[in-house]
């Protein structure tokens, strides 16, 4: 039976899926200064920082502000994450690749032999949050549907201001959604339609790489909600 207003294909599940949460993102984000956006719940997080004063051995950006990210290494909340990437037929070649450690490190964890680290996730400020969503709107956009050549973290000139930021992030979202949701059947099928370099995208069915992509902007988002109000409570 067909309810007025309900959309029940693959696509039209997604998209309405997607709508909602970019709403319900967008008041959570309402009245965000730079100080919150900064705001680092402990000592150590991953952040947005002056180039010049980045910790992290793999900070990147194209400008004066660049993107906390650590040292390469799988922590073990991500070893399913990697058996299904094998099971898939990435080769193992690939999966160090895309996670930038050595093949012997994926072949440990494969063999479930690498030490089990499962505090190596790291604590990140709302400006990391937003940047990571940025930078993967912006980059998927690119090798989905653009012409394929620019590095996602050369792609985005972050910026200190919460204000500027939400500025340029929001069009990038509905850009991502509009051009997503006039998607064919036979289009949301093809493996390789997105060609991001960085993770599975080229090797899986491009309705898998939004669904994907969805729950990734689901859950930054409601980590951002939770620093805020750990920020109001502080």
């Amino acid at each position: 039976m067909e309810v007025p207003g309900v959309r029940t294909d693959r696509l039209g599940v997604l998209i309405d899926q997607f709508d909602r949460a970019r709403e319900m993102a967008q008041v959570r984000l309402t009245g965000l200064g730079d100080e919150e956006y900064l705001w680092e719940p402990v000592p150590g997080c991953w952040s947005l920082r002056r180039r010049g004063e980045a910790t992290a051995p793999r900070a990147f950006g194209p400008g004066e502000w660049v993107l906390d990210l650590g040292a390469p290494d799988i922590p073990a909340n991500e070893y399913e994450e990697i058996a299904r990437q094998a099971a898939s037929g990435m080769s193992v070649a690939k999966i160090a690749e895309d996670w930038s450690v050595s093949v012997e490190r994926v072949r440990e964890v494969l063999d479930h032999t690498g030490p089990p680290e499962p505090d190596r996730t790291a604590v990140t400020t709302i400006a990391w949050r937003l940047g990571h969503l940025h930078v993967q709107f912006a980059g998927q956009w690119e090798w989905t549907f653009g012409e394929r050549h620019q590095d996602p973290r050369l792609m985005v000139d972050f910026t200190p201001s919460a204000v500027l930021t939400l500025e340029r992030f929001w069009p990038l979202v509905d850009r991502w959604r509009d051009r997503v949701a006039a998607l064919t059947e036979e289009e949301l099928d093809t493996v390789g339609l997105s060609r991001y370099p960085y993770g599975s995208d080229p090797d899986e069915p491009f309705i898998s790489v939004l669904w994907g992509s969805s729950l990734e902007f689901i859950h930054h988002m409601a980590e951002i909600a939770l620093l805020r109000d750990l920020y109001a409570a502080r």
